[in-house]
């Protein structure tokens, strides 16, 4: 206790260099505390983005996930209602479990024929009141605004929707009243050689197949039509009219350009046509993230026990762009973090130098009067800990009053793999890990730092010492 209260005074010795010190530890403990809040508030909310479109489990036929891309048709489920009863009726991972929905995801052709327009597309059937309770789910109050309601009904086959780009692609931003979307420019090479020009009318026989599925009282109807068109598992060609009714944005322009989503039992429709209608995968969004390894662990328990051959993915698989965007962070995270520790390092050891020198002759008069020298190792060292037990308090306070600031300033921003704009957040509550892992660091960094002028002081000769002026 002596010790602590000796080395307080000798902190405020010299006022001016004790403060700047402080201030310098603070400032730093500041900076990574409201960066590393930052970052937390992204991962919070790309995680969050990721769990609302994919869930935070999905369930395929093993191998789907490395191979089934390219024929989805291939890797369906059979009898996925059985599996989607044993998934929901279990009593373990009914308490977990917020949404457990079938997806089929599916390719092919999207055509505006009256508009003599077409072009690839790839999408997914979906049950539309599963996916808009999916986009509900926000465990970490991040308001991410990264999907919007789709407006679709689990009774109606005829709708879905599209990325901004597929409409555009089509000509039917007039219809949709969509305002960013320009007119198509005229192509100079046009010809009217159907065989040159890449939106040339269908072939008679596949106008003639769209045409059997077109609504018979569609002229009501404001809703632009989309023909799609795709192999069935079978690998005869089929068709299905879709009528747009919401646009939704894409993250990436290539996704944008070409994803068309739609009721599950369109899309079964559409890939299965007569035959047993199967499912690419099962969705699992939980209430909470940190039961994801607990619900894994119990899906392959009852794969097992039912000699089921699944696979099982979490959010991070499915969203690789997840751990790129957190990795990339927490990189910078600790570019900073380290520079930062260098500069309290070497201010810490510049103070408490100046210190040792000023002191010459005290530690002479200490020596001389029995202290050892590993009394006035201590003596420094506690100094200088005392210093970032201080500073980094500090910084801790600022930190807190910053991320308060900014909490409430009403400032907004476009997190990574999101449209829309969101609240700007720094989640320093509930990040408690961050603001000890801080304060402890900064505290032995100051202790390290006091350590070379501390041994220096102790290893002073006495007689040397008691001779400085």
């Amino acid at each position: 206790m002596l010790t602590l209260k000796i080395a307080f005074r000798n902190i405020f010795r010299n006022t001016r260099r004790s403060l700047t010190t402080l201030a310098t530890i603070a400032i730093g403990a500041m900076a990574v505390l409201v960066f590393g809040a930052y970052i937390t508030y992204i991962q919070y909310g790309v995680q969050t983005g990721a769990v609302q479109g994919t869930g935070h489990l999905q369930v395929f036929r093993n191998g789907y996930f490395n191979y089934g891309t390219a024929a989805p048709s291939d890797w369906g489920i059979d009898h996925y209602q059985d599996l989607l009863r044993l998934i929901r009726e279990d009593p373990e991972l009914k308490q977990l479990t917020a949404v457990v929905t079938p997806i089929q995801s599916l390719a092919g052709i999207a055509g505006n024929f009256e508009n003599n327009t077409s072009k690839p597309f790839f999408g997914a059937g979906f049950v539309p009141s599963s996916r808009d309770r999916m986009k509900q789910w926000n465990e970490y109050g991040t308001d991410s605004r990264g999907l919007t309601h789709s407006g679709l009904q689990d009774n109606d086959l005829t709708r879905g929707i599209t990325g901004s780009g597929v409409v555009r692609i089509l000509g039917l931003c007039g219809q949709l009243h969509l305002q960013e979307c320009p007119p198509a420019p005229k192509l100079a090479s046009s010809s009217s050689d159907p065989s040159t020009n890449a939106f040339a009318t269908p072939a008679p026989d596949l106008a003639e197949l769209s045409g059997r599925d077109k609504p018979v009282n569609d002229a009501h109807s404001d809703e632009p039509v989309i023909d799609l068109l795709a192999a069935t598992a079978g690998g005869a060609p089929n068709v299905v009219t879709l009528r747009v009714s919401n646009v939704e944005l894409q993250t990436l322009k290539e996704l944008d350009d070409n994803y068309v989503g739609m009721n599950l039992g369109l899309a079964q429709n559409l890939i299965y046509g007569r035959g047993e209608h199967k499912v690419s995968g099962i969705v699992v969004q939980l209430k909470r993230t940190e039961d994801l390894e607990r619900a894994r662990k119990r899906l392959l328990v009852l794969f097992k026990e039912r000699g089921l051959d699944m696979e099982i993915r979490d959010f991070t698989e499915l969203n690789p762009q997840y751990n790129q965007i957190i990795g990339m962070f927490r990189s910078i995270f600790a570019f900073i973090s380290a520079i930062i520790s260098m500069v309290v390092l070497f201010t810490v050891t510049n103070a408490m130098g100046m210190s040792v020198v000023e002191r010459t002759g005290e530690i002479g008069t200490s020596r001389a009067m029995g202290v050892r020298r590993q009394g006035i190792r201590r003596q420094f060292l506690t100094e200088g800990g005392l210093l970032g037990i201080m500073g980094a308090t500090l910084g801790v306070v600022l930190a807190y009053l910053v991320a308060y600031a900014i909490n409430h300033s009403g400032l907004t921003w476009s997190p990574p793999g999101q449209v829309g704009r969101s609240p700007l957040r720094l989640y320093l509550i509930g990040a408690e890990w961050l603001v000890v892992t801080t304060w402890i660091g900064l505290f032995f960094v100051s202790a390290f730092a006091a350590f070379v002028p501390a041994n220096r002081a102790a290893r002073m000769v006495v007689v040397d010492a008691l001779r400085h002026v």
